[in-house]
């Protein structure tokens, strides 16, 4: 008989341990609060108009084919993924614009241009990340679950790579000595939601990932990508239950034994996998009495990311801008200060703007544009009160796309609106203190300091997300679910030495599983 194993949330981790699990063997029953599939990774719909809800750059699509492949799926049967070229428009105190590109010599005529003398940076900087980025991106796939394991050959070669006493933007200064030129090579860092001047200098690797090897799209939306995962779950037989909210965990003796949901029912399982926020569901679905690490004070002690304020804005004009565009504040290092350090809204903030109307036609009806406006801003700790902050925020946001794009008349064009502020992502989407990238990705919070895949509380439980290793982002979070996927697999196998394997990387795709 199939081992069972619920998952909760269907946010892109549970989606990628559903899928793996699913194909080999296992009963999946995945269960969502929401009405749709995807999490963060899901949409709005707005009259006419869709929207990704959060993540809107792909990186890495590798690792997201693989785990189609892993399932004996081509992904092109699933996605039509197109690269973004140029990447983005970086813009510097609202007229300098710098256009990366997938053509590394258009590129380096633009820092020529634009930053004179860095050019030859860039390519040093091309070169040495190559080596860096193999050697680390290894160490991003296999789990932490005991000190020894960063005694693994493979760890110990990676870790002069680790630029331990450095953070990302000491690290670029070593390559670029134009400040506009290191801010477009750290700027990633806000992906894991930091600020440049703190962030690791190990991910130096973030921008090396997009110059190297791009940034997708898929057609019809990055919710697209949690659709057809949900598809593959529900062609092996998984199930997903959307608008079953998950009341708590049932551990019983120190092992984890199924879910109780809102409504009563009670759901016994083999296996538990945690997609919710790791903080949020400490706090809200496992009971205090089981746990003794991740107490609420331990939780309320660690470093989150910032949050984010969202604009999405249905238009009656099309407008011709980038796909992606990144809008700096004029004082940058003092916007990321107000943000990390002093948690007070920016009056100069800096904001990224998604037109993927411009070339995607499924989003947006004909001759109109679906633009998704996105602001960092402190996380919930910092106490503002967004009941009155909304309305003046929004329009400083406005007066500041007004001022710094070419988006003059966007305030006449608005047909359809949405606001997400701090306060919504806590209390409607449960990301603890709004902080949308999660727990901080500083070296304190991250490898085996960070919340376990096998989870340490009880047994029988797994974590997927981004609160979990590898961390925060898409292709990590993929990782994170054939991370534990593979552990429940191997269950019973993994002990104290280096002994764990990816039984995914030893299958073919005519090869149907291991053996449940």
């Amino acid at each position: 008989m199939s081992k069972k194993v619920v998952i909760v949330g269907a946010g892109p981790g549970g989606l990628s341990a559903g899928m793996l699990l699913a194909y080999n063997g296992y009963d999946v029953h995945i269960y969502e609060k929401k009405d749709c599939v995807g999490g963060r990774n899901g949409k709005i719909v707005l009259g006419d108009f869709k929207f990704d809800i959060g993540p809107t750059f792909l990186m890495l699509p590798k690792i997201l084919e693989d785990i189609f492949s892993f399932t004996g799926r081509d992904i092109n049967s699933y996605l039509e993924l197109i690269p973004i070229d140029p990447f983005y428009r970086l813009r510097f105190r609202g007229q300098v614009d710098f256009l990366p590109s997938f053509n590394k010599d258009y590129t380096v005529k633009q820092i020529e241009k634009l930053f004179p003398g860095d050019e030859g940076g860039y390519i040093e900087f091309m070169d040495r990340e190559k080596l860096k980025f193999e050697k680390l991106f290894g160490c991003l796939k296999i789990p932490y679950h005991s000190f020894i394991h960063f005694l693994r050959p493979q760890f110990l070669k990676a870790i002069p790579k680790f630029d331990l006493t450095k953070t990302l933007h000491s690290k670029l200064s070593e390559y670029f000595k134009y400040e506009d030129m290191r801010i477009a090579m750290t700027f990633q860092s806000k992906y894991l939601g930091m600020s440049p001047w703190t962030c690791p200098g190990a991910f130096t690797i973030l921008s090396y990932i997009e110059h190297k090897m791009g940034i997708f799209h898929p057609i019809g939306g990055l919710f697209k990508i949690s659709e057809a995962m949900a598809k593959v779950i529900d062609e092996e037989g998984g199930k997903i239950h959307l608008s079953k909210a998950v009341k708590e965990i049932i551990v019983e003796k120190g092992t984890a034994k199924g879910l109780e949901l809102m409504d009563g029912e009670k759901v016994m399982a083999d296996y538990v996998i945690i997609n919710a926020d790791f903080a949020h569901a400490m706090t809200n679905i496992v009971d205090k009495r089981n746990r003794k690490k991740y107490t609420d004070k331990d939780l309320e002690s660690r470093d989150y990311s910032c949050s984010t304020f969202m604009l999405y804005l249905g238009l009656n004009k099309k407008y011709h801008i980038n796909h992606h565009n990144i809008i700096f504040a004029n004082d940058y290092k003092k916007n990321v200060n107000d943000i990390a350090e002093l948690k007070v809204l920016s009056d100069d903030p800096s904001f990224y703007i998604q037109n993927a109307s411009v070339i995607d036609p499924t989003l947006a009806p004909e001759g109109k544009s679906a633009l998704y406006v996105l602001v960092p801003v402190p996380n919930n700790s910092s106490g503002i009160d967004w009941k009155k902050e909304k309305e003046r925020f929004r329009r400083l946001v406005i007066d500041k796309i007004k001022e710094k794009t070419e988006l003059k008349d966007i305030e006449e064009h608005i047909e359809v609106e949405k606001i997400i502020t701090p306060h919504d992502w806590e209390h409607e989407y449960g990301v603890y203190k709004g902080a949308t990238f999660n727990l901080s990705h500083k070296l304190s919070q991250m490898l085996y300091f960070r919340p376990h895949n096998k989870f340490q509380e009880f047994k029988n439980c797994y974590l997927v997300g981004g609160g979990t290793h590898p961390g925060s982002g898409l292709p990590t979070i993929y990782e994170s679910g054939r991370i534990s996927a593979n552990l429940i697999m191997q269950d019973g196998a993994l002990g104290l030495g280096f002994d764990y394997q990816d039984v995914f990387e030893k299958k073919t795709v005519k090869d149907k599983g291991i053996g449940v």
